[in-house]
């Protein structure tokens, strides 16, 4: 079987470009031979991008996320877009709106958000989404905005009705660990009642620790085939076989061939 880690930020996990290549190379092993690497800032994606550019399996996204927003870079835009040209960079994020935290102002967030969909569909990329107290805002700017190439909700954290008014669009609804906790109702009554032709899994890594692992101190991709055995049970399918439409669902969602 081979599984697809849709969201994980490996410069989170280690700093050590040593230490990043052997979390690769452990999930492999697990079974999770592709993996979407994610960073918040422009400056972590550069200097992960130097240590994993050539890696077998890996992709990359690139943009700003709304903790950024009152620092994004200079000439952020452009650099966006260059680097949307390099090699295994297959999307834009994560971006997003982050009202938790209250990071800049509301305002600033969402001019920072379009800005980075604008990007996404001149580049024909999707955009993985940050969505963290801000479902309506984010629903809203999707229905004027959303990219030719679709959008993921990562960590998805909405309820199911949330998500059958977004089927509408061409957006995905990726799950993290916290899918596999008890309390996580709203998760599971989500992926009862969405297509499961829309659904993909990530570990957001370091983050999100499934409850398997829950001694663990982080997340790492080795881990995603956890949470893919906790949805299988869900959904009531063989594993392997929702590992291969979770696998086909990846492949589409970023515009990647099927085969490894």
């Amino acid at each position: 079987m081979n599984f697809f880690d849709t969201h994980a930020h490996i410069g989170l996990i280690y700093d050590d470009p040593i230490e990043q290549l052997r979390v690769i190379q452990q999930a492999k092993q697990a079974g999770v031979t592709r993996i979407i690497s994610i960073n918040n800032s422009l400056m972590d994606f550069q200097k992960v991008y130097a240590t994993l550019k050539s890696v077998s399996g890996i992709y990359h996204a690139v943009g700003v996320a709304p903790s950024e927003v009152t620092n994004p870079g200079p000439d952020w835009i452009n650099t966006i877009e260059k680097s949307l040209s390099l090699p295994n960079v297959v999307a834009v994020g994560e971006t997003g709106l982050d009202y938790y935290k209250q990071f800049g102002d509301k305002r600033s967030q969402i001019e920072l958000f379009i800005t980075q969909l604008e990007i996404a569909q001149k580049y024909n990329k999707p955009v993985i989404i940050h969505n963290r107290d801000a479902g309506k805002d984010i629903y809203d700017v999707l229905t004027e905005r959303l990219p030719s190439a679709g959008a993921i909700f990562h960590c998805y954290s909405e309820d199911a009705a949330y998500a059958k008014k977004c089927l509408d669009m061409n957006v995905w609804f990726s799950f993290a660990g916290n899918l596999t906790y008890r309390n996580a109702r709203n998760l599971h009554e989500t992926v009862l009642n969405i297509p499961v032709d829309r659904i993909l899994i990530e570990t957001e890594s370091p983050f999100m620790i499934p409850a398997e692992f829950r001694e663990k101190k982080r997340t790492k991709p080795n881990m995603l085939p956890s949470t893919a055995r906790f949805l299988a049970e869900m959904l009531d399918m063989d594993l392997e076989e929702l590992s291969v439409q979770l696998w086909k669902n990846s492949c589409k969602a970023f515009g990647l061939p099927e085969a490894v």
